[in-house]
């Protein structure tokens, strides 16, 4: 049997190991690779849109890169802010980021009196991952071809002309409200909560045109269902060089509609998670095939570093709250 002081001496040596015993284990805990189980990219909108396609294109070649299963996860609404306030309030362990884009980091902030979130104070920046080339589309039904004689016709017709948008405060609104402000045009306003049903109102003749991602419109334009009048570059799109900028087209210079995708993670993302994110992203759209899958959905690859998406979405924030004031697009 053991003695009493043998007992009280055992005792006595636990006592002083189980601090390093803990250490030791917490240390360990800590270093395990990130990430080890699924994670979650936030989609902000309904399936079929930019900031859906972007995700989805990327997803396989990501799930690879990570060695964890990628889920992507619409939670459409309030312009985005739904899906983005999620992310803004969930754990900073890297296992939940939004698939943002020009309006839920950027617009919004101009738009809305009142925002669930702040886009800089709530969100660690990963990276900036595509822009996202606009189209000026109408239904074959609206008589014209061009966009001066879109201009005319709104004109001699005001507030007969209707545009649709995937939601207040979003860049498609915003793009709208642009060019209306810089043609003075009388053009409704049609909300929708999604690309997708926009797409088929606008197919039917229920809206007669739209300000929207070539990867949505374009395949439309060319099975002959929309009418393609202008790309929203300052640039003419290299998959379409016979389609003019809106603003050469329209003697509207300077007019620019390129929105803009970017990752983000909750605030206090650990420096070690975010290198490991932005590196996987970096090197998925660096893959052979990547950029050309990313163009023929009309997106355009970007890349770079968390620090200068951060700068660029501040600078971002500035440009278009300025517009959303000088145009008068707010939403109470």
């Amino acid at each position: 049997m053991t003695s009493t002081p043998l007992r009280t001496l055992a005792s006595h040596l636990l006592r002083l190991a189980l601090p390093a015993l803990l250490a030791a284990a917490t240390a360990t805990h800590a270093q395990t690779p990130y990430p080890t189980r699924p994670i979650r990219l936030v989609v902000p909108f309904t399936a079929g849109g930019a900031v859906d396609i972007y995700a989805r294109t990327v997803q396989a070649a990501l799930q690879e890169n990570l060695g964890q299963p990628i889920v992507v996860d619409n939670k459409p609404g309030a312009g985005g802010m739904i899906g983005a306030e999620m992310v803004a309030k969930a754990a900073p362990d890297g296992y939940t980021l939004l698939v943002g884009n020009i309006a839920t980091l950027a617009m919004n902030v101009g738009i809305y009196s009142k925002m669930p979130y702040d886009p800089v104070k709530d969100f660690t920046p990963i990276l900036q991952t595509a822009q996202v080339n606009y189209v000026l589309v109408v239904n074959p039904g609206v008589p014209v071809r061009t966009v001066p004689e879109l201009v005319a016709y709104a004109k001699a017709n005001p507030g007969k002309l209707t545009y649709a948008s995937s939601g207040s405060g979003s860049a498609q609104h915003m793009a709208a409200e642009l060019f209306k402000a810089r043609t003075g045009t009388d053009i409704t306003h049609v909300p929708y909560k999604g690309t997708g049903a926009v797409v088929a109102d606008l197919i039917a003749g229920h809206v007669s045109m739209i300000f929207a991602d070539q990867g949505s419109m374009m395949p439309q334009v060319k099975a002959g269902k929309l009418r393609a009048l202008g790309v929203g570059g300052l640039q003419r799109s290299p998959e379409y060089p016979d389609i003019p900028t809106i603003a050469e087209a329209g003697n509207l210079p300077g007019f620019e509609m390129v929105a803009w995708q970017g990752m983000a993670g909750p605030a206090g993302l650990p420096p070690a998670i975010i290198a490991r994110l932005n590196e996987a992203f970096n090197k998925v759209h660096a893959q052979p095939g990547m950029r050309e899958k990313l163009t023929t959905a009309g997106l355009t690859s970007v890349g770079g570093t968390p620090d200068e998406f951060g700068r660029y979405i501040k600078s971002e924030i500035t440009k278009w709250t300025k517009i959303a004031k000088d145009v008068g697009a707010t939403v109470d």
